[in-house]
C-alpha cells in the first residue's frame, strides 16, 4: 500500500492531567490534516481545533500551562458530542503525534466513555520515536526542541492545534530530509510504528479497523485490552517432533513486539537512572504537584 496520498493526521490533546485511567479528562482536542507530495513536501492542510467541558474543575496549574480555564470551557462541548467528528478524521490514515501513548491513552477512555468506536489508523508515528532514532546524541526529544531543531515553527505551545500542528510538520521535514519510500512498510520501519497486524497469523482487524485476537481466550476482543497474553504469544512455543519451535510465525511475533515497545512504554525516557519528569518528555509543571 503506498501512503503518501493518505491524509497524515496530526493530533494533539491538552487534559486536566496526565492520568487518563484515573479520571483526567480532555479539554482541549487539535487535529491537523495534512497532504504531502512525493517528494514529502506538504502541499494541503485542515485543522479541527475543539475545546472540550471536561465535566471537572480544571487545576490551576493546568490553567497556568494552556491558558484554558474553566470559564473558557463552560459552554463547549462535551467529548461525547465531538466524538463521531473526531473518530471520523482517523479513518484510513496514517496518524501522527510526539509521545503517542499518552494521547491515544486519552482518546482511547474517551470514546470508550462516548461507547463510539475509534478507528484504529492505518499507521501510528510518535515523533518522539523518530526524533530519538534520527537524533540519538540530542539531550531533549520534547516537541519545542524537536521543533526548533527542524526550524518548524511554534508559537503556541501547549495548545492542541499549535502543538499538533508543529509535530505533523516535524513528521513531514524528516520524511522529505531521509527520502522515505512511498510503500507504507517502508515509512513503518523508518519510524518504528504500529501497522495492522500481518494476515498469515492469529491476529486481524475487526470492522472497525481495530487490531482484534482471531484465536484463543480473548477471540474477537482488541489486542489493546490484554497486552499480557500479546507478551505470552510473543514467546509462546510448541514441542513437536523435532524439538521445540515458536508457536506463532515470526512476522506475527515481530508485529507483537512492535505493538508492545510503542503502545506498551508511552514513554521517551533520556536518562534510565533517572525518573523526573523531564526524562519522560513531560514539562516539569505539568508533572510535578508541588508547583502551582
Amino acid at each position: 500500500m503506498k501512503w503518501k496520498h493518505l491524509d497524515i493526521i496530526a493530533f494533539d490533546t491538552e487534559t486536566t492531567g496526565l492520568d487518563p485511567f484515573a479520571g483526567d479528562r480532555i479539554i482541549e482536542v487539535g487535529l491537523v490534516k495534512l497532504r504531502i507530495d512525493d517528494a514529502g513536501e506538504v502541499i494541503g492542510r485542515e485543522d479541527l481545533s475543539r475545546l472540550v467541558n471536561p465535566g471537572m474543575p480544571i487545576p490551576k496549574k493546568i490553567t497556568d500551562i494552556t491558558g484554558i480555564s474553566d470559564d473558557d470551557v463552560a459552554g463547549a462541548p462535551s467529548f461525547p458530542e465531538l466524538a463521531q467528528e473526531i473518530a471520523t478524521w482517523f479513518e484510513g490514515s496514517v496518524a501522527v503525534a510526539h509521545n503517542f501513548p499518552f494521547d491515544h491513552a486519552f482518546f482511547t477512555q474517551e470514546f470508550d466513555r462516548a461507547g463510539v468506536m475509534w478507528q484504529e489508523p492505518l499507521a501510528a508515528i510518535d515523533t518522539v520515536d523518530v526524533s530519538i532514532k534520527m537524533f540519538p546524541d540530542a539531550r531533549s526529544h520534547k516537541l519545542g526542541d524537536l521543533a526548533k531543531r527542524l526550524s518548524v515553527p511554534l508559537e503556541n505551545a501547549h495548545r492542541a492545534t499549535d502543538d499538533a500542528a508543529a509535530c505533523g510538520y516535524c513528521f513531514a521535514k524528516l520524511v522529505a530530509r531521509h527520502g522515505v519510500d512511498d510503500e507504507l512498510q517502508a515509512l513503518l520501519d523508518w519510524a518504528g510504528a504500529i501497522g495492522r497486524p500481518p494476515e498469515d497469523g492469529p491476529l486481524g482487524i475487526d470492522e472497525y479497523g481495530n487490531s482484534i485476537f482471531l484465536e484463543g481466550p480473548h477471540s474477537g476482543e482488541p489486542v489493546g485490552q490484554f497486552p499480557l497474553h500479546l507478551a505470552w504469544m510473543e514467546k509462546a512455543r510448541t514441542k513437536g517432533a523435532h524439538g521445540w519451535a515458536f508457536r506463532y510465525p515470526e512476522s506475527t511475533r515481530a508485529w507483537i513486539r512492535r505493538w508492545l515497545n510503542v503502545r506498551g512504554s508511552g514513554r521517551a525516557r533520556q536518562n534510565p537512572k533517572s525518573f523526573r519528569s523531564q526524562d519522560w518528555v513531560i514539562d516539569p509543571c505539568i508533572a510535578d504537584s508541588r508547583r502551582t
